[in-house]
């Protein structure tokens, strides 16, 4: 993601620094650009940064999040 995408992105995750990397991988694979907030705090000391974020730009928003919300709904069937 460039780093103006950066500056404009938004949260479509929060959670465990694992779920995120899944999360990112689901998203990517779909085409969708993402990046991890906070990813190396929340490995390296993840009681001072339990949670992580997974970052999308703006047009991707609706996108990336009806893919999770699918996946989600799969995972508790």
């Amino acid at each position: 993601m460039k780093e103006e995408d950066y500056n404009k992105a938004i949260e479509v995750f929060s959670g465990s620094p694992w779920e995120a990397e899944i999360i990112k991988g689901l998203l990517e694979s779909n085409d969708i650009r993402c990046v991890i907030k906070d990813g190396i705090m929340g490995t390296l000391a993840p009681y001072i940064a339990p949670s992580v974020s997974v970052l999308v730009t703006e047009e991707e928003y609706e996108t990336a999040t009806a893919l999770i919300k699918s996946r989600t709904e799969k995972d508790s069937d």
